[in-house]
């Protein structure tokens, strides 16, 4: 088979391919990242890439444009090698994994990702909600006795001992690594030496032995690992300090947008390998710019908790998630034993432990019962929602005595995925806008105060809402007037918010009526299935005392533009809570107490899951929800256009 050298810039990464290959399988293998939502079906048209030099064979699908196949634009995924190539990938075809600075994390994530003294400053009105500190990791400072002939037991047993003067573990076990240097360990240290010790439900694991006191260098990270974004922070075990914060998108991203496309994918030749290694690989960078920024020692990272829905941990773990998405829709495992992190390939610690928030179901996972931890809805008296609008979106109803979840398929453009000027809520992000009714001009604010480069979620919810309340679309989001802001193209009307003279961007910054209508579903699946899950359960939204709003969105979010545009149910505004990342501070909340990690487990096997699917009516209520705000509007009473 011939073989040809492919090269990709602006990366300036080269790699050898087979003939016939595709230019997006091969930037995949050189690591170049290249949008694809679809996971290279050929349906989404994000994977335009400029053939620089070489010679191609293409399948036209109508999603290059005449004026585009005269700039030699190709769809990656359907753009097979027949030479040596030379291959630009764009601006707008590019994954950007850039890391967010501090200053535009904490506009994006907010309080709950500040640099605090202690954990329990992180949110106030949940400080009953917290646990007692007993972190996931702890080191101990032991002084042995010597052995003599009146005291004769077995080193490992002295050590045993030891441990159970400080707390009487029921279970204590340790491996043969540790048993094989303990002999000539314990005599080198003259007996004095720092255990640490991890926790595995009733069962304490003696993970590593070290001479003298290294107490004071005890390190674990939590992970929120969500379908586009994953978020990680580095915490001080002894402290209880959020030492730093990173987030970036997932890399799984370059194989599908949401969990259907890359189930699927992980059912191809080496595509389950190839997703865990874009999820380990991501975490992996996360954890190493941590260590360093903060200068900790590798080693000294002694575990790691992750939260995300049931397939990513699946994917992390490499276990087949195929039965996901098969009727009856049965997950592997949704509690999974506390494991080394060296087994799932994440770089810590070589004998660090990695422990995984248990899910509920097949859809709805370890981070929505770490968001239920998080925001304690699970010990108040009156009922609460807790909604985590995400690529995943989860519903969670109840209160100290019932829980009951559901999930619904959002998509990821609520994330700045799959939508044309579409970006994470970082650095340039479109988050605030209004239009004046008269003129159609457009004034808008930006995280970090930077030339805008995009639109976030929190953004294209108030641009839908600026649009709906300037007239410029419909109840049915087509575009109904003209203006010079206002273009036909191939396929649709498209509305400039920003022309490219005025931003960061490549291109003008605009929204189509493709747009709003994927926009239009993704909100039609959160209000539908928030609607249906109280209504499956004979309540009103009236008899709801608190809604907490959970996600990504920046510290932006328009509560009233959010029900204008019938994302949220029309109730009194102030029963909601933005409380940003839920599965993140759910993560961390285990990390530090083993109360927590209990407690998880219970809430786990107590929260019954609803599938939507078996609702008759769910489909009609999702069908009456693909209107701004809804077709019925006596649901609705509040919003005047």
């Amino acid at each position: 088979m011939q073989k040809f050298k492919v090269t990709f810039f602006p990366d300036n990464k080269s790699i050898v391919v087979e003939k016939d290959k595709t230019i997006l399988s091969a930037a995949i293998s050189a690591g170049v990242y290249v949008n694809s939502t679809c996971a290279g079906d050929g349906v989404c048209g994000r994977c335009k890439v400029i053939l620089k030099s070489g010679k191609v064979s293409t399948q036209p699908n109508g999603m290059i444009s005449a004026e585009e196949k005269k700039n030699n634009i190709y769809l990656g995924c359907l753009t097979n090698i027949h030479s040596d190539l030379e291959v630009e990938i764009p601006v707008s075809s590019r994954l950007n994994f850039d890391k967010l600075t501090p200053e535009e994390l904490e506009e994006r994530l907010g309080s709950l990702y500040s640099k605090v003294e202690d954990i329990q400053q992180v949110k106030a009105e949940f400080d009953d909600g917290l646990f007692k500190h007993s972190p996931f990791a702890t080191k101990l400072y032991l002084e042995l006795s010597q052995p003599t002939l009146n005291d004769s037991v077995s080193d490992l047993e002295r050590l045993y001992r030891a441990l159970r003067r400080f707390e009487e573990f029921p279970v204590i076990q340790t491996g043969l690594f540790n048993i094989r240097q303990l002999g000539e360990l314990l005599r080198d240290s003259e007996w004095k030496v720092t255990v640490t010790l991890g926790k595995r439900n009733d069962t304490v694991e003696i993970v590593l032995i070290e001479s003298a006191d290294t107490t004071d260098k005890n390190f674990g990270f939590c992970f929120d690992i969500g379908t586009t974004t994953i978020s990680g922070q580095l915490i001080d075990l002894n402290s209880k300090k959020i030492l730093g914060t990173k987030a970036t998108y997932n890399q799984q991203a370059t194989f599908g947008s949401d969990v259907i496309t890359r189930i699927v994918y992980a059912g191809q030749a080496d595509g389950l390998e190839k997703l865990h290694e874009a999820v380990c690989n991501t975490m992996n960078q996360i954890i190493r710019e941590l260590v360093l920024e903060n200068n900790v020692d590798l080693n000294d990272a002694n575990c790691i908790v992750c939260s995300g829905n049931t397939t990513m941990i699946h994917l992390l773990l490499s276990v087949d998630p195929v039965h996901i998405r098969k009727e009856p829709y049965v997950p592997t495992a949704n509690f999974l034993p506390v494991l080394r992190a060296a087994e799932a390939g994440i770089k810590i610690n070589p004998r660090g432990l990695l422990s995984c928030v248990p899910g509920v179901s097949s859809y709805v996972g370890g981070d929505t019962t770490a968001g239920v931890l998080s925001s304690a809805i699970y010990k108040k008296d009156k009922l609460s929602i807790l909604i985590d609008i995400g690529t995943n979106g989860e519903i969670v109803l109840g209160n100290k005595d019932f829980l009951v979840a559901c999930a619904a398929s959002a998509g990821p453009a609520f994330e700045g995925s799959g939508v044309t000027s579409g970006m994470r809520a970082s650095s340039g992000a479109i988050q605030k806008v209004s239009i004046n009714k008269d003129d159609f001009s457009v004034k808008y604010s930006t995280i970090a105060d930077k030339k805008p480069r995009g639109i976030c979620g929190s953004g294209y919810i108030d641009l839908l809402g600026a649009l709906l309340e300037a007239g410029i679309i419909d109840k049915s989001g087509k575009i109904k007037v003209e203006d010079k802001r206002i273009r036909q193209t191939e396929t649709s009307k498209e509305f400039v918010v920003c022309f490219k003279e005025d931003s960061d961007a490549a291109a003008d910054i605009v929204i189509s009526e493709a747009d709003i209508e994927n926009l239009k579903r993704s909100k039609g699946a959160i209000y539908s299935a928030t609607a249906i899950l109280v209504k499956h359960l004979g309540l009103e939204f009236s008899s709801i005392s608190e809604i907490f709003i959970a996600g990504g969105f920046g510290t932006y979010l328009d509560i009233e533009k959010s029900i204008k545009i019938g994302l949220l149910p029309d109730l009194e505004r102030s029963k909601f809570s933005f409380i940003g990342n839920s599965a993140l501070a759910g993560a961390r909340q285990i990390l530090l107490s083993n109360q927590a990690m209990v407690m998880a487990n219970i809430l786990a096997s107590k929260i019954t899951y609803f599938e939507l699917s078996v609702d008759p009516g769910y489909m009609d209520e999702y069908s009456q929800a693909l209107f701004f705000p809804h077709t019925d509007l006596a649901k609705f009473p509040s919003v005047k256009f």
